[in-house]
């Protein structure tokens, strides 16, 4: 959503039409596995932005970078050594770049996907959960972790059915390069301070530690 407010931003349209010219028939090269779905391939980048430029052709324009910075005998290699469609790391990286607190952490976010789903655990992410209900918040209530979304990843294991946003290098790299750890949880508890734990006890305390800051306005 937020990329197509931009593009009707840079291009004085009205608020839903770059959204619309995306989800027209064929409007965008799209790979067959996104079913027409263009998340996860609008590639964030800087685009030369002209008076005659349209949103179908800005549109295509990031599908076609996506297709080029994804496409390449590197992240497919990746790919493969995790066991992973090219669509499924672009899956994963989307939601690298959604949970990470800070570049810095992106390989180990990724490290910590790539472990969950080794072990068959549920992935457990907000920002899934968030991407289908529409809003962005930390604040997960056990009603939320009941919902019957396929992008529910406290209820339903493996990936979600799409990427939850558009992933950039960054995040790629670190879905096909995720940094050693045998990590299986994370949160970050103030600003600029995310704590990975392979024992959940630890992960508790390290929650509590935030939900602490949070009622204290360190947060």
């Amino acid at each position: 959503a937020q990329v197509y407010t931009a593009v009707d931003r840079a291009l004085g349209l009205p608020a839903g039409a770059a959204r619309k010219a995306a989800t027209a028939p064929a409007a965008l090269p799209l790979p067959a596995e996104a079913r027409g779905n263009p998340e996860g391939y609008l590639f964030p980048a800087t685009y030369p932005v002209l008076s005659t430029t349209a949103p179908e052709g800005l549109l295509r324009f990031m599908v076609d970078t996506a297709g080029k910075r994804f496409g390449t005998p590197e992240i497919a290699e990746g790919a493969r050594s995790h066991g992973m469609s090219v669509y499924e790391t672009v899956i994963a990286a989307s939601i690298v770049q959604a949970e990470a607190d800070n570049p810095d952490d992106m390989a180990k976010v990724a490290r910590v996907v790539h472990n969950r789903l080794a072990r068959g655990m549920a992935l457990q992410m907000d920002s899934t959960l968030n991407y289908a209900l529409g809003r962005s918040t930390v604040d997960t209530t056990h009603e939320d972790t009941r919902s019957t979304s396929p992008y529910n990843t406290y209820a339903r294991k493996g990936l979600p059915p799409t990427p939850i946003g558009n992933p950039g290098d960054q995040a790629l790299e670190a879905v096909v390069r995720p940094a050693d750890g045998d990590w299986l949880y994370f949160v970050t508890v103030a600003p600029g301070d995310t704590r990975f734990t392979a024992d959940y006890a630890s992960h508790r305390a390290n929650v509590a530690e935030f939900n602490a800051n949070r009622r204290a306005g360190k947060s």
